[in-house]
This record gives C-alpha cells, sequence and structure tokens, in this order.
C-alpha cells in the first residue's frame, strides 16, 4: 500500500473513531467532539502530506537514495571514470569522464574528447572552473548518461570530495519505504524558546570526524511525563531552525545515529510546537556516502520518542 493511501486510511480512521466518541458524550459537549475530530482529520491529513513529500524528495532522480559514491579528492590532476585505469574509481558512468584538478581550493574540470556532458544543465565545451558546496550559488552540477547521472563537488573541513548519483542506483529502484510508529497529537509538543547570546556557535562532529561550528542561536525547552528536556537549535541559514538529536529509540527502533527535525522559528513569544511525529531519518540511513552532522552531547535526550520515522530497512542482498 503506498504512503499515501495508507495515511487516507488513517485519517479516515481517526474520523470515525472521534466521531464514535462524539455520539457517547452529552449533548452540551457536541461542538468540542465536533471540533476535536476537525483537530484530528486536520493532523492526519497533513502529516500524510509532509509524509507524501518526504518519500517524493527521497526517491526523486537526484535524491539522497541516487547517491553511489563519494571519493576524496587530494591536491593535483586526477583522471576520474569507471575504468579501474583512473585515480578515482566511480562505481557507474562511461570509463572516462576526464580530469579534476585542485590546487589552492580551485577545481578545474577537463573533460574526456567526445563525450556528451554537460555543466549546470547546459552541453559542456571545454574545460571549466568548478563550484564546490560551499559556495553561495551552489555546486557546479557535472551531468553524464544523458542526465542520470550526476557529480558535485563538496567540500568539508579543508577537503573536497566527488559526490556521484545516479537515478539508477539500486538504492532509488530498490527503495523499500518507509516506517513510523503509530502518529498521535500527543508527539505535538508545546515549546520555549530560549535564545542565546549572538554569534554562538556549538560544534557539530559528522559521520566523517569533521567537527563545524554551526550558528547556535537558542535551545527548546519542554516538558514530557514531568520531566523538562532541552534541545539546542542549529541556524544553517534556511527559513526553519534545524534540531539533531538522538534518544532512547536510536539504535533501538530509530536510527542509531540519531534523527532530525525542523522546527519554526519563534516569534516573539517564544513558543512553538516541536512536531515530533515529522522526525526523520538523516541521509546516511538511505547511503555509505553521506557526510551527516552527529547529534550533541546536549541533544541526547534521557527520553524514548516514540514517534516519527523508524530504522529504514535496506533492501536484502
Amino acid at each position: 500500500m503506498s504512503v499515501i493511501a495508507s495515511g487516507t486510511r488513517c485519517a479516515l480512521i481517526v474520523a470515525v473513531l472521534v466521531a464514535a466518541s462524539a455520539c457517547s458524550k452529552p449533548a452540551g459537549d457536541a461542538g468540542k467532539a465536533t471540533q476535536d475530530q476537525a483537530t484530528q482529520v486536520a493532523f492526519a491529513r497533513d502529516l500524510e502530506l509532509w509524509r507524501g513529500q518526504r518519500v517524493a524528495n527521497l526517491t526523486k532522480p537526484d535524491g539522497w537514495t541516487s547517491v553511489v559514491g563519494l571519493h576524496w579528492i587530494d591536491p593535483g590532476p586526477h583522471y576520474f571514470g569507471a575504468s579501474a585505469g583512473n585515480g578515482i574509481q566511480l562505481s557507474v558512468g562511461p570509463p572516462h569522464l576526464g580530469m579534476i584538478d585542485l590546487n589552492n581550493g580551485r577545481l578545474r574540470f577537463v573533460p574526456e574528447k567526445g563525450l556528451a556532458l554537460t555543466l549546470d544543465g547546459q552541453p559542456l565545451q571545454g574545460a571549466a572552473e568548478l563550484r564546490a558546496d560551499d559556495s553561495p550559488t551552489g555546486p557546479s552540477v557535472i551531468g553524464f548518461d544523458e542526465g542520470k547521472g550526476l557529480v558535485t563537488v563538496i567540500k568539508r573541513g579543508d577537503r573536497y570530495a566527488l559526490r556521484v548519483k545516479h537515478a539508477d542506483a539500486p538504492s532509488r529502484t530498490g527503495f523499500q519505504g518507509l516506517t513510523y510508529w503509530p502518529a498521535s497529537t500527543d508527539w505535538k509538543v508545546q515549546a520555549h524558546f530560549v535564545a542565546h547570546p549572538a554569534g554562538k556557535t556549538l560544534p557539530i562532529a559528522s559521520i566523517i570526524g569533521t567537527t563545524d561550528e554551526v550558528p547556535n542561536p537558542g535551545a527548546f525547552e519542554f516538558e514530557r511525563d514531568g520531566k523538562q528536556y532541552r534541545i539546542e537549535a542549529l541556524d544553517e541559514g534556511d527559513d526553519t531552525l534545524f534540531l539533531v538529536f538522538a534518544d532512547r529509540t536510536s539504535g533501538h527502533g530509530s536510527y542509531p545515529a540519531g534523527r532530525f527535525l525542523d522546527a519554526p522559528k519563534p516569534g516573539v513569544e517564544a513558543r512553538v510546537v516541536l512536531d515530533f511525529n515529522q522526525a526523520y531519518n538523516p541521509p546516511c540511513a538511505f547511503t555509505a556516502f553521506a557526510t551527516c552532522p552527529l547529534p550533541p552531547p546536549e541533544n541526547r535526550l534521557d527520553l524514548a520518542i516514540n514517534a516519527g520515522e523508524k530504522t529504514y530497512a535496506h533492501a536484502t542482498p
């Protein structure tokens, strides 16, 4: 059953249960029951829309399930392609894609002669300078295999790497779908935002061993079962704040290295809702070629968050 179909059934079940509950209440509670029903139906609908978009993003031709390689680039020139004779051997694509030269932070690409490639969606005619993903305009994108294959350069710390994607990646074509804990409005938690002094950062380690100082504008505090909890928030320049956390389900139902959650930026009242039903797995849950951030010690919660995505079930080899 598809995610959307399952979600539609879930919404209908919620509506029926709430309606049945309303029938058993005194007439004076009918208005509240109707309001509760509308709230539950809207919650189920919105969550399934979010889940559907989540799957669409993961499985689009250049989504995280299409990543098939991560190749670190040493200074100097290197030939790369699928042939074993290259200094950097890719798992897919033409035998020889060309040469990449890393010199004092500048990246120059010389394509293989006679090969039909694109750069940022346009036919590539000759040598070109490449942008890495730390560029304000994003990384340059080399296309091969009629656009099914993509190569970009990422920068992590002071190192550069080739990230390779392909629309025909087995991890994409054999995507297993996502599983979740039962959805519940009980996991839409009221939180208070406590601001930090301007300019504060938090060291965030990654799965590849690098550490970055990430803007840390504040923390969310919330109560659960009579206990207080706190999650430090990161600001990566998006419209929302970014939470990287681990909890008592990490490695026991959810992804061992933690999960992510996007949170609304607080308004004047500093009150927000953290919807843990929308907690999601990092890219590393779907590919071995990602460079995911890890939860800082401050965000390792002594709490079982039985909500959101469970561990991804990879296809059996």
